[in-house]
């Protein structure tokens, strides 16, 4: 028999709130966090808009020397890690041992930011101007190595690197590997800071951002005039629990995991399977491994990019998959509000799942004005929706065609 896994602690830093109940609270009033960028020159590119943490002060989390030494993905990794481990009640050596006590955070790029500030000190001031710390700062796998650092957390130390999917991977190996027995709680999730020059030229180039220059319309999923996403930066983090485990400490529970579904493209380096034939096989592995129908699912928190092909091949598979109760289901893409986090994404957007579940408000895709006639489901349009929320999933879709989706169900 599996193991029960439930979520007990959630924290975030996002363009919507440096913690989780302003993200949540902006969120259900369909607040936007995308603004004109100030962490890059917007002279030199053409994308002027970005979904920015604002005012995050790392030396609120941890040691100011220290954070110094850390690339901003991983402090917003720290910050968002402690805030969920308070948030879970958790006390390494009282109430959890250390040693079975885990880390799972991915990261789709790292810290992009600090390698291209050193390399531009070896480029004008040579080797010896380059900081020691250069490569911990940038590795993707450091914000999980300094999350476990931080928390005193010895047991698997792990990271998914799976591009946008990078989150919701990190969330779905940590709920394999407890229920497998070896550890009882892991702090999974995702982070993200790589509003960079560099990375906005690139992904501006491959045509894949927005250009649009008013932040109430460049991010728009599932309406016809979409033209890209809006790039953003984040943190999410689960805490993960074995129930026993849970209850055995009285812990407040957010809600079960109770899928994982992972599969690959094997088509293109950027484009999504025409139809989404990736996603859907991610989407039906899941309530494979969650024992539920398609009629079970009441609400959808979609890739939703604002991208013109990820969102027609996911409103696409979302039909293939579930036949006529596509039709009845909520779809909603929180990236309309937040920006695209990339490796952050999955994560907070599970955070959204669970969160609809606990208070059955299902949070809207804003800016959305012109149905396209091959996109025609629920798209939750502007305004949140009071509605009862048992179960939900999650779908985050990578570069390299990586799909991940990820179930919540009320727990019980």
């Amino acid at each position: 028999m599996k193991k029960r896994i439930v979520i007990t602690g959630i924290g975030a830093v996002t363009p919507l709130g440096n913690d989780i109940d302003t993200t949540w609270e902006n969120m259900k009033k369909g607040v936007s966090g995308i603004a004109t960028a100030t962490r890059i020159d917007t002279e030199k590119v053409d994308v002027k808009l970005a979904g920015e943490v604002k005012d995050f002060a790392p030396e609120e989390f941890m040691d100011r020397k220290e954070s110094r030494r850390m690339g901003r993905f991983s402090q917003l990794a720290v910050a968002a890690s402690k805030m969920a481990i308070q948030d879970a009640d958790i006390h390494m050596g009282v109430n959890a041992e250390p040693e079975r006590v885990g880390v799972w955070i991915g990261s789709g790029i790292g810290g992009l930011g600090e390698f291209e500030e050193q390399h531009r000190k070896f480029l004008d001031k040579g080797q010896r101007r380059v900081n020691p710390f250069t490569i911990p700062m940038f590795i993707p796998d450091m914000a999980a190595g300094r999350v476990s650092i931080e928390l005193g957390a010895k047991g698997i130390n792990n990271c998914s690197v799976t591009a946008c999917a990078s989150g919701a991977n990190s969330i779905g190996d940590a709920f394999r590997e407890l229920q497998k027995g070896g550890v009882d709680i892991i702090v999974a999730g995702g982070t993200e800071a790589s509003i960079t020059e560099m990375s906005v030229a690139a992904f501006s180039n491959m045509t894949a951002l927005s250009t649009n220059p008013d932040a109430r319309e460049a991010c728009r999923p599932f309406d016809k005039n979409r033209d890209g996403f809006v790039i953003a930066e984040g943190a999410g983090i689960l805490i993960l629990e074995e129930l026993e485990h849970a209850l055995a400490r009285q812990a407040k529970i957010y809600g079960e995991i109770i899928g994982y579904g992972a599969t690959g493209d094997a088509y293109h380096i950027t484009s999504p399977t025409p139809d989404g034939e990736g996603a859907q096989r991610a989407m039906k592995l899941a309530m494979d491994d969650a024992d539920i129908s398609t009629e079970e699912v009441d609400y959808i928190n979609a890739h939703g990019t604002s991208t013109p092909l990820n969102d027609l091949y996911e409103t696409k598979a979302i039909k293939e998959v579930f036949k006529e109760h596509a039709y009845r289901l909520a779809i909603s893409s929180t990236k309309s509000m937040t920006g695209h986090m990339l490796g952050a994404a999955g994560a907070v957007e599970a955070i959204v799942s669970l969160l609809a579940i606990k208070e059955g408000i299902i949070p809207p895709t804003i800016n959305y004005e012109t149905p396209d006639e091959e996109l025609d489901l629920d798209y939750v349009p502007n305004v949140a929706r009071k509605k009862d929320v048992h179960v939900v999933l999650s779908n985050s879709l990578g570069f390299g065609g990586h799909n991940a989706t990820l179930i919540f169900k009320k727990f019980s």
